[in-house]
């Protein structure tokens, strides 16, 4: 028995609140995020053209899939999630609506087109990374948060590499991209590493009556230690040492995932779907270990594979199962799935196969870069579709008098997962 029922009727929804809507960063970058995602590879595949110089459109594609679309859906969860693993919430009101804008106007900056445009993105994307991280840090020190000090290093380590990124667009400096681009998926990959690897067990066990499943810990810890030496690896261009470390990383990835007791969530598709988003993840790092390593042949010959592999089998699979299930836990809603967001599950799982299949040489590659383009954008225009009414009004469970809504951060600062 699957958990895509409907839910039963209800009265009349209120009225979106602004105020609402500013009070946990997870709605107004939920809803950013996802919007990019699908306008982004809109422009990519149908009108590339649109992409102007100093970015080239291979660049701003990548750029604006791990930068502007899995980065912002990153730390939109991690300013939701601050808030119950510390008590304290680290933005919401007018600072929000601040960074909000500032992730907005560096997107308008960079197909604004020319340098000074250009820069201004650059400035206004450090400051949307930096100034998150920064109130990321003030809550963990506040709510001594110790075990999560690590977590706002790594979301300035993806601002710092964001703008690494960027001065190698500048200078036209092809392969010095892709080395950034690596670095960049690297820090997005250890922090996806420590989101999933906490929150994957904890929503199982809350799903699933009776599960027991371990949360892990202790290889985790090997995980971000070993994945931070793959980055300095990687930036020394240590070549075979990042290979045989992101190894490590995920063949610890593939040993989580089998004791987290996979064959006991299938039924539950908001399970499943994280869980093949963290398969998603280790196969990628593996691909990419081989890859380094010289091995696997013409199928891991391009970087391409593993970078798929990773961005697209492994973040964007794990962002659409979370943005679903974290988005109804924190507005006070069932966590009962419907068949609009089932679809929209089964969609992205499709635009990953399609993807995959159009990286093969062959005549029908481009049909099949288009059907991904038209899957992954039906997926993310479902998400809109059905969550953005929710991400714009009242907890479900608020008090039912105008204007007014439930805190923003649970009482508890004992460092419990987010609902």
């Amino acid at each position: 028995m699957t958990d895509h029922s409907h839910a039963p009727a209800r009265p009349a929804a209120p009225a979106p609140d602004l105020s609402v809507f500013l009070s946990l960063g997870f709605r107004p970058l939920y809803i950013c995020g996802c919007a990019w995602a699908l306008i982004s590879v809109a422009i990519w595949i149908f009108a590339p053209a649109l992409v102007p110089a100093p970015f080239f459109a291979v660049a701003w594609h990548a750029h604006e899939m791990l930068w502007g679309f899995i980065a912002t859906i990153a730390v939109g969860f991690l300013l939701t999630a601050a808030a119950t693993w510390t008590g304290f919430n680290p933005m919401q009101g007018k600072p929000l609506a601040f960074i909000t804008l500032t992730w907005l106007a560096a997107r308008a900056a960079y197909l604004t087109g020319g340098d000074t445009a250009f820069m201004a993105g650059v400035l206004l994307e450090s400051v949307f990374f930096g100034y998150s991280a920064l109130k990321l840090m003030q809550v963990m020190l506040k709510g001594k948060s110790v075990r999560n000090y690590g977590v706002p290093l790594l979301v300035l380590g993806l601002g710092a590499s964001n703008v690494l990124f960027l001065l190698a667009t500048y200078r036209g400096d092809y392969l010095l991209v892709i080395e950034r681009f690596n670095t960049g998926m690297l820090f997005m990959a250890v922090l996806t590493i420590l989101i999933a690897r906490r929150v994957i067990p904890f929503f199982a066990g809350r799903m699933v009556p009776g599960l027991d499943i371990p949360m892990l810990a202790g290889s985790g810890r090997v995980q971000l230690a070993i994945g931070g030496l793959a980055i300095a690896a990687g930036l020394l261009k240590l070549h075979l040492v990042m290979a045989a470390a992101l190894a490590i990383v995920g063949l610890i990835a593939l040993y989580q995932l089998w004791r987290w007791k996979p064959l006991s969530i299938l039924h539950k598709p908001m399970l499943w779907i994280l869980y093949a988003g963290y398969l998603g993840l280790a196969i990628g790092l593996l691909t990419a270990a081989a890859h380094l390593a010289g091995l696997g042949g013409i199928l891991l010959a391009r970087a391409a594979t593993h970078v798929h592999i990773i961005g697209m089998g492994g973040f964007a699979m794990l962002i659409i199962g979370m943005v679903t299930r974290t988005a109804l836990g924190h507005t006070g809603r069932p966590l009962a799935l419907d068949g609009t967001m089932l679809a929209s599950y089964w969609l992205m799982l499709a635009s990953v196969l399609l993807r995959l299949a159009a990286l093969w040489p062959s005549a029908f590659s481009g049909s099949l870069l288009h059907a991904t383009a038209t899957a992954w954008i039906a997926a993310m225009a479902l998400y809109l579709y059905r969550y953005v009414p929710i991400l714009i009004r009242p907890r479900a469970d608020a008090a039912p008098k105008a204007g007014m809504a439930r805190p923003a951060a649970p009482p508890s600062r004992s460092g419990a997962q987010p609902r």
